[in-house]
């Protein structure tokens, strides 16, 4: 595991992985501390959906943005539905989402691009972000996992798409999955447990039966599809993070019971 959390001279702190190579993308995880934003936004919410004051969302998105070396008016992002749809983004799509919810790629929860000084941006609070870089091919990619989209394996979708769109190669692509809402905390239904039985049938232990309750295992979900479709586990970095644990740290929609901000993960080619 080679996830931390690193302070800048603006006071924001910035979730990295090690295992990314610095010379060639520029990568984040938000927290929740240093914005503008009020209760129960409080304090660096970066989604414009969410019923926050949107001047106060804005100028949270400059803040962090800048402090990884671009303006607001680059970032693209999507409009997330919990699906599996893979976006290419492309020079043209840069700015969509960024300052307008409205004008966001619509209903995609991946983004793959090998454009380079394009930052894309997906929002969370417990859903699993997972980032992807290709070293050989320069492209770089990210998915929005939560439970529904795990199961449409979502992980697994944009590998394979950045295999079609850049010759990525599984030997060459460096996966993080950055912190999310964990086995420890995430309970689930007779639904959600059938489904996974269903998706997974070779891995029961993705469900962890605990006091009489059934606890889903999103992280290793995510990192069990990728490795099916061919990526070396070495490859694949989970932070093993849980957001609701951490909720002082990381916007938590079940531990504020619905109502809160959302971090973000950026990714971009440098």
């Amino acid at each position: 595991m080679s996830y931390f959390l690193r302070r800048n001279e603006q006071n924001l702190w910035h979730g990295k992985f090690s295992s990314f190579p610095e010379d060639l993308i520029v990568h984040a995880i938000s927290t929740r501390l240093s914005g503008y934003s009020q209760k129960p936004f409080d304090s660096l919410n970066l989604g414009l959906h969410v019923g926050d004051n949107a001047e106060n969302v804005l100028a949270n998105r400059k803040k962090f943005i800048q402090s990884l070396g671009f303006n607001l008016e680059d970032i693209v992002t999507p409009n997330q539905v919990h699906g599996d749809k893979v976006f290419k983004v492309e020079e043209i799509h840069r700015g969509r989402g960024s300052q307008n919810y409205s004008d966001s790629i619509e209903k995609t929860d991946a983004l793959i691009t090998n454009v380079k000084n394009l930052p894309l941006m997906l929002c969370f609070a417990d859903c699993v972000p997972i980032l992807f870089v290709d070293t050989e091919n320069l492209a770089v990619g990210i998915a929005h996992g939560g439970w529904k989209g795990t199961m449409k394996k979502i992980a697994a979708k944009t590998f394979l798409a950045m295999k079609e769109n850049f010759g990525t190669q599984a030997e060459n692509c460096l996966v993080g999955i950055a912190p999310s809402i964990g086995p420890c905390c995430y309970e689930i239904g007779d639904e959600v447990k059938k489904i996974c039985a269903e998706t997974f049938p070779k891995n029961p232990e993705l469900i962890i039966e605990r006091d009489g309750k059934n606890f889903l295992d999103l992280w290793t979900a995510n990192k069990i599809q990728l490795m099916e479709i061919g990526l070396p586990e070495k490859n694949i970095d989970v932070a093993g993070e849980c957001t609701c644990c951490n909720s002082n740290w990381y916007f938590s929609y079940r531990a504020a019971h619905g109502e809160t901000g959302r971090i973000a993960a950026v990714i971009a080619l440098s």
